[in-house]
């Protein structure tokens, strides 16, 4: 696993840890806008987040506010940024089970916002979208918050297979096997919309053998008790492979969409695939995550997340 790390880069917010309150957004360039245009936007953008960081860390240090910017695949080549791409940087292909189906969908800019007051997380979000509207359109505005002690909308608390501390950085951050992109970061997004009626049908008991922990306490089961189709045995798929998870609930109560946005930052994208391909297509296959039959990936898109460095080198 990457643990060969220089002093040299600058990474983003990556790994930062989830706050109070948090924006998604998801933007794509328009079709009729020219690309010089976007261009010359995107730049003003770069230069925009690392402003942004800067501050907030000021203005506010105790806020614990941050703006991530993260890239999608065919944003990076029409931007004609830097090539060759980062070793493990694509376009999502979905993966399909036999019964649900990672879906790929289209994301050019993604933008992870948080804050510990959502006055800090609304402003930036604001300054952003001026600085997007005439280029893009937002796809994707999820506000996230955090549910009791960081637990999802189903109950359960999520992220306690996070790493922490030096490990944040060795799951979340390349390193120098890939020496141009050293201080960036894979992103993948999913937001995963639950059906509560048919979870709330469920004992307690049950629930918590779909996720494979207990859901006061948060104690993950023995192997033995542990079905082998729960959440917790096929979405961790090994200690040297994990990720930096930012999860966070969302919902509208009034129109029921509840739902949890999935957001991980990674050093390599292949443990990413390694994780949605034994959720989705099971392991072994036909042996899916139960708790795709509660919850519907709506979106799916890989984005890269350049150093400071590499934006200010992109800002012009």
């Amino acid at each position: 696993m990457n643990t060969n790390f220089s002093s040299d880069y600058n990474a983003q917010n990556v790994t930062d840890y989830p706050n109070n309150n948090t924006y998604f957004l998801v933007w794509n360039f328009k079709n009729n806008v020219e690309t010089d245009k976007i261009k010359s936007v995107f730049q003003r953008l770069c230069a925009l987040v690392i402003n942004l960081n800067n501050s907030a860390l000021d203005r506010f240090p105790d806020s614990k506010a941050s703006c991530v910017m993260g890239i999608g695949y065919e944003a990076w080549l029409q931007l004609e940024l830097p090539q060759p791409l980062p070793k493990e940087f694509k376009k999502f292909q979905e993966i399909k089970g036999s019964k649900h189906t990672a879906v790929s969908t289209r994301g050019d800019l993604h933008f992870h916002i948080r804050a510990d007051v959502k006055s800090f997380a609304y402003d930036m979000a604001s300054v952003i979208s001026d600085y997007m509207k005439d280029i893009a359109d937002c796809v994707v505005e999820v506000q996230g918050f955090r549910y009791w002690d960081s637990r999802s909308i189903l109950g359960f608390v999520d992220g306690t297979e996070n790493p922490h501390g030096k490990d944040r950085e060795r799951f979340a951050v390349v390193d120098d096997s890939d020496v141009q992109y050293e201080g960036g970061s894979y992103l993948f997004v999913q937001k995963y919309v639950h059906n509560l009626d048919s979870w709330k049908a469920l004992s307690v008991e049950d629930q918590e053998k779909v996720i494979g922990r207990s859901k006061d306490l948060d104690i993950e089961m023995e192997d033995d008790v542990k079905p082998k189709n729960s959440h917790i045995a096929l979405a961790n798929v090994g200690d040297d492979f994990k990720v930096v998870r930012d999860n966070m609930p969302f919902g509208n109560v009034t129109t029921n969409e509840m739902g949890t946005y999935f957001i991980c930052y990674a050093s390599t994208f292949s443990t990413v695939e390694k994780m949605l391909t034994n959720m989705f297509i099971g392991n072994p296959p036909g042996n899916y995550d139960r708790i795709l039959d509660f919850s519907t990936a709506q979106t799916g898109t890989l984005f890269f997340v350049p150093s400071v460095d590499m934006l200010d080198d992109f800002s012009g």
